[in-house]
C-alpha cells in the first residue's frame, strides 16, 4: 500500500524541527567549534568578528581565515567595515564578501593582505581599504608571493599608499576589479606562470595602471584584456618608465587587446623589450606621448585594429640597434596627433608622427589623419632595414611618407598608399628627422636603390 505523501512531508518537517531545536540547545561552546556553514561559506561572526566595531579586529579575523582555510570552506564576511592590520592567507584561505557592503579598512603594515606559496587564494566581493597610509617600496595593498590559481574576483581596492595587488610567480585570474586613488600602480605582476587581468577599472594612479615584468627576459604570457584604465600619471617622473596605463617589460608572448584607454601622462601601452607582443583592438585617446610602444631587445609585434586619438606619435616601434625588429602594423586608425612646433615648421621627430618603424616590418592598410609631422616614417639613420609601406590612407599631414636614405640605410619599399593634403610632400628622404629631397613621388624625381617608391594615388 502506498505511503500518503501527507506522511513523508510530517516525517521531514519534524526531523528538521528535531535539527534546529538541537541546534538552540547546544552550549556556546560547542557551537563555536563548529561554526554554522552556509552557502556562502563559514559566517565569519561565528569567530567573534564583528561588522561595524570600531576596535581592531587583526587577531579575530587571522582566526577565522586560519580555521576556514583548515576545513576548507570560504570565509563569508558579512557586510560591515572592518578595521585590521596585516591578514595572512594561507593555502586555500578564500575570503567572500558582499560587493560593495564588505570593507576591510586598512590600519597600518606592511600590506592588507598578503599570502606567500599559497594555491587557491580566493578573494571576492571586498573592499580593500588602504586609508592612503603608506607601504614600504615594492609593496601592494594586497600582496601574493607564489602562488597557483590566486583569484581576485569583483572587489575593490582604493586608497592605496602603494601597489594595490603585487604578484611575483603568481597563476591565476584578476578580473572585474576596480582600482580607484592608487598611490602607485593598480596591479604589478613579476614572473607570472600563467596570468589572467581582465574586465578590470583603473581610475587615477601615480605610476603605472598594470605592470607586467620579469626579473629576465622569456616567456610570460599574461593576458590584459577588457580593461577601462584613466587617468595614470607619471608622479615619480622619468622618461618613461611611469605613466603608462599597460607596460610591458621584458615578459614575452604577452597579449593586450580590447582595453580602453584614456587621459595617460606617457603611453597606452608600452612593450619594452617584450618579444611576440600582441596590441590588438584597443581605444585609446588624449594620451601625451607614444600611443602604442614596441622598443628595444624585442622580436615581434603585432599592433593591429586599434584606434588612436590623440597622442604624440600613434605607434612606434623601435630601437633596431637594441635589437628590436619585426614587425606588423595594420588596419590601425590614428588622428589628432599632438604637435611640439607649430604646424608648417621642420617635421619633429619627437611628436606628431602617426607610425614609426625601423626593421623588417610591414606597415599596411592604416588610416592616418591629422599628424602635424609625418604620417608614416621607415628609419633612423641607418637602422633601417626591410620595410613595407602599403595600402594606407594619409591625408592632412605636413609629410606623407618619410623614409631614410643615409648613407648604410636598409631597403624599403612604399607602394600602392592613398596620400592626399601633405604640403611638404607625399614620399620624402630623410636624413634622421631633415627631410633632404623634394617629393619622391614627383617626375624627375631623386631615385634611391635601396628605395622603392611606386603606383601611389596622391592628391596634393
Amino acid at each position: 500500500m502506498p505511503r500518503h505523501p501527507d506522511l513523508n512531508r510530517r516525517h521531514l518537517i519534524g526531523a528538521s524541527a528535531a535539527g534546529v531545536a538541537g541546534a538552540l540547545a547546544m552550549p556556546v561552546d560547542a557551537a563555536r567549534a563548529a561554526p554554522l556553514t552556509s552557502v556562502l561559506g563559514r559566517d565569519a561572526t561565528q569567530y567573534g568578528v564583528r561588522p561595524g566595531s570600531t576596535e581592531e579586529q587583526t587577531r579575530v579575523l587571522q582566526r577565522a581565515i586560519d580555521e576556514a582555510a583548515r576545513a576548507q570552506v570560504p570565509l563569508a564576511l558579512p557586510p560591515g567595515v572592518y578595521r585590521t592590520g596585516l591578514l595572512r592567507l594561507p593555502a586555500g584561505a578564500q575570503l567572500v564578501g558582499v560587493r560593495g557592503a564588505t570593507r576591510l579598512a586598512f590600519t597600518g603594515g606592511a600590506s592588507l593582505i598578503q599570502s606567500e606559496g599559497g594555491d587557491s587564494i580566493g578573494l571576492t566581493g571586498i573592499t580593500f581599504d588602504g586609508g592612503a597610509i603608506a607601504l614600504p617600496a615594492r609593496r601592494g595593498l594586497i600582496h601574493c608571493l607564489g602562488g597557483r590559481d590566486v583569484r581576485i574576483i569583483d572587489c575593490t581596492v582604493t586608497a592605496s599608499g602603494g601597489s594595490g595587488v603585487w604578484l611575483e610567480q603568481v597563476a591565476g585570474d584578476v578580473s572585474g576589479n576596480i582600482f580607484t586613488d592608487i598611490a602607485g600602480t593598480a596591479l604589478v605582476s613579476f614572473d607570472a606562470m600563467g596570468l589572467i587581468v581582465s574586465r578590470n577599472t583603473i581610475l587615477g594612479t601615480n605610476d603605472n595602471g598594470i605592470e607586467i615584468l620579469r626579473t629576465a627576459i622569456g616567456d610570460d604570457g599574461t593576458l590584459v584584456a577588457d580593461n577601462r584604465i584613466e587617468d595614470i600619471k607619471a608622479g615619480p617622473g622619468g622618461s618613461g618608465q611611469y605613466g603608462n596605463a599597460i607596460n610591458a617589460f621584458r615578459a614575452g608572448n604577452v597579449i593586450v587587446r580590447g582595453n580602453r584607454i584614456r587621459n595617460c601622462d606617457y603611453s597606452a601601452v608600452r612593450g619594452n623589450s617584450a618579444s611576440n607582443i600582441q596590441i590588438t583592438g584597443n581605444s585609446v585617446s588624449d594620451v601625451r606621448e607614444v600611443a602604442l610602444y614596441s622598443e628595444f631587445s624585442f622580436e615581434a609585434a603585432i599592433i593591429a585594429g586599434n584606434t588612436v586619438d590623440g597622442a604624440a606619435i600613434g605607434v612606434s616601434v623601435c630601437n633596431f640597434n637594441e635589437g628590436g625588429r619585426i614587425a606588423v602594423v595594420q588596419g590601425n586608425i590614428i588622428r589628432n596627433l599632438i604637435p611640439k612646433r607649430p604646424i608648417g615648421t621642420a617635421p619633429d621627430d619627437d611628436a606628431g608622427v602617426g607610425i614609426y618603424v625601423e626593421a623588417d616590418s610591414s606597415v599596411t592598410g592604416n588610416v592616418i589623419e591629422n599628424a602635424p609631422s609625418y604620417g608614416i616614417v621607415a628609419g633612423w639613420g641607418k637602422y633601417l632595414r626591410d620595410v613595407v609601406i602599403s595600402g594606407n590612407v594619409i591625408r592632412k599631414a605636413l609629410a606623407g611618407v618619410g623614409v631614410s636614405v643615409v648613407s648604410g640605410a636598409g631597403t624599403a619599399l612604399v607602394n600602392n598608399n592613398m596620400i592626399s593634403e601633405t604640403p611638404r610632400g607625399a614620399v620624402v628622404g630623410l636624413d634622421h628627422a631633415r627631410a633632404v629631397t623634394t617629393d619622391l613621388t614627383a617626375d624627375g624625381a631623386q631615385r634611391f636603390a635601396q628605395l622603392t617608391v611606386g603606383g601611389n594615388a596622391v592628391r596634393r
